[in-house]
């Protein structure tokens, strides 16, 4: 599984002019499913998201998690993150997993970390989706498991 993480001070996921899932400062997460993913994976996926430290402290080092700020986690499905980008001009998705695979990934993903975590908001799968962002610093992080 892929995580592209970004601190930010909002974000928020619109589907048909819609908000369906909104937060303040924490982490927006972009998740891309790859065919050999499992629950087990998609669980330290979510232990690392919470657990990264790239909030500031007192001394304005980034020394501080998620879990620590008890921030916003926006998750969002991204199968795009996936694409094999080596040759050519045009992406290829054969190394991201089938819709019904990653949904299904995507799915435990969500209900881990609204059981894990207070503040979890969520994109729609498969949805046509306009994600805003202020990015905080930037912050913004690939995580892989």
């Amino acid at each position: 599984m892929i995580a592209l993480i970004q601190r930010v001070s909002e974000a928020a996921v619109r589907v048909d002019d819609e908000v369906i899932g909104a937060i303040g400062c924490g982490l927006l997460a972009l998740i891309a499913v790859q065919p050999d993913d499992t629950p087990g994976m998609a669980d330290r996926l979510l232990d690392k998201m919470l657990n990264y430290r790239v909030f500031p402290d007192d001394a304005g080092r980034m020394n501080r998690s998620l879990r620590d700020t008890r921030g916003g986690l926006l998750l969002v499905s991204q199968f795009t993150l996936a694409a094999d980008t080596a040759k050519g001009t045009r992406p290829s998705f054969t190394s991201a997993a089938s819709p019904t695979l990653a949904a299904q990934c995507f799915e435990y993903l969500v209900n881990a970390a609204s059981a894990a975590h207070e503040d979890v908001a969520c994109g729609r799968f498969g949805a046509d989706m306009k994600v805003s962002l202020v990015n905080d610093g930037p912050v913004t992080f690939w995580l892989e498991v």
